[in-house]
This record gives C-alpha cells, structure tokens and sequence, in this order.
C-alpha cells in the first residue's frame, strides 16, 4: 500500500533529515505536551500535508497524551486543487476537519497588500474554529528554511533583524498557542520526500503568485523567492550556511547589539552602559 510505503520512508530514507529534526523542535521548544488538543491546520501544500501525517505518527507513539484536530479551510479554492487536498488527505490516512470562508474573494478585492492580508485573515479564521472545537493550539507548517528566509527577508528589505518563534502565545485568542513542528526540517527534504514517494501537492492556490510559479528564473516577483535563490547560490560555496544563519538565532550576543526591542522597549546600548 501506498500509505504504508510513505511511512516506511520516513522511518527509514527520511529518519536522519526529516523524523528526528521534527522529534527534536517538538522537544527542544516544549510544542507538544500531555493533554493538549492541537488544530493540524493543512493548507493542502506539501509542508502542512507532511507536517500532518507527522503528528499522526507520533501521536500513535503514545509517547504524550494528546488530541489532534486536522483543520482545513477552504478559503475558496478551485474544484481541481480542492481535489486533490481531500485525495492527498485519503492517500495519507488523514481525517479532515473542513471548513469554508471567503478569503480569497475579501483578499483579491483589495488594491493594497492582499496576500498580506489573506494571510492575516487565514490565521485568524484558523484560530476561531480551533478555539471553537475546543483546541488549545494551532500548528502550521513552517520549516527551517522558512526561519532562515524570513531572518533575511526582515534584514535586506526591512532594516530589521527578526526571526520567527517555534511556539508563541496569540494576543487575540486567550489561551491559544501557535506551533510550528517543522521548525527544524529543511525545505529541500520535504521535496525529497515527495519526490521519493511520488507525491504532489497543491502550491499556493491564489491567482497572485501563479507568476512565480511560473516564471522562466525561479524568482518572479516575490523577494521570500528571490532571498530562497540567493540562499541557494550561497549553499555552493557554503553548504553549512542554513545551519549556521539558524543555529545563529540560538547565540544572539545581546551586549553586541546597538538597539533591541524588548516588549515594545526600546534598549539602546548607551542605555545600558550608563546604568
């Protein structure tokens, strides 16, 4: 069966880079713990899809006692993509919990920053139907090559340096945690674990970056694209660099900084030198 190939696979050919990198940011950062009840919220792309089908697997462990929720929202995909989210689902084993919205229509109608505001909007419908199926935490797919792209992303093109959380608390929805399993799992071994096992998953269903997808030179017009290129030149020469840029975020030297902001404080060096 094809389902149990796919298990197979991670346990043996994608133990070293995607199971034990996922069992570590689930220990390493306390995302999962005894009576929890998490929303699985699947997009229906390979990051969230994989992501799914790991928390099915260590929930059948035992190893914690906790609940598991697989959330989709439809946010007003095409028949052909909402397809092949409930076919993937099934090739998976993985029990949907789906339900509809308008994102889509609200986000394509505004003239300013619309996947900015369908991803807003996507995260906060997400967290009301968990909250209202009784979870206490949501999980999304972000992976550690998205950590790294979003570091640079805020220094190049925000003057800034940011990063992005395994675990944070909502301010919106009291009581709800955000989750990331896939914190330390690298892009290029989720695609090798699709392509290993014959899979495909729908890219982000929106009309505004289908330029990306297909354009001649891989960039488009995204800078989260162009930053992923530039990554990737780098790798050649520097095939440690992902590591390093993440592990980096781990050994932040506070006292080298010139200005950090602390809980909407703003800490100057020369502040902290006339204490």
């Amino acid at each position: 069966m094809l389902a149990e190939k796919i298990e197979n696979s991670i346990f043996t050919q994608y133990r070293e880079s995607i199971w034990e990198p996922f069992l570590n940011a689930l220990e390493r950062y306390s995302l999962v713990e005894d009576g929890d009840r998490i929303a699985v919220c699947i997009s229906g792309g390979k990051d969230s899809m994989l992501m799914a089908k790991l928390m099915e697997l260590y929930k059948r462990q035992g190893s914690v006692d906790f609940d598991l929720v697989y959330l989709v929202m439809n946010p007003g995909y095409n028949e052909e993509n909402y397809s092949r989210i409930l076919e993937n689902a099934k090739i998976l084993n993985i029990p949907l919990t789906v339900f509809e919205s308008n994102i889509f229509d609200v986000a394509y109608s505004s003239e300013k920053s619309p996947c900015y505001l369908c991803a807003r909007m996507r995260r906060g419908h997400l967290y009301a139907k968990a909250k209202e199926l009784n979870c206490n935490k949501i999980a999304l797919g972000h992976h550690l090559s998205d950590v790294i792209e979003t570091i640079a992303l805020s220094m190049f093109y925000a003057s800034q340096l940011q990063g992005m959380l395994p675990k944070l608390a909502s301010t919106n929805f009291e009581g709800m945690e955000l989750i990331r399993p896939l914190y330390c799992i690298n892009e290029e071994d989720i695609i090798s674990w699709c392509e290993y096992n014959g899979l495909e998953f729908i890219r982000c269903a929106c009309r505004f970056t289908e330029q990306y997808h297909s354009a001649d030179d891989d960039i488009g017009a995204s800078k989260r694209q162009e930053v992923k290129y530039l990554i990737k030149e780098l790798k050649k020469d520097y095939p440690g660099i992902e590591k390093s840029i993440f592990e980096s975020l781990h050994n932040l030297e506070l006292d080298t900084m010139i200005e950090y902001k602390q809980e909407n404080e703003i800490i100057n060096f020369l502040d902290r030198r006339n204490k």
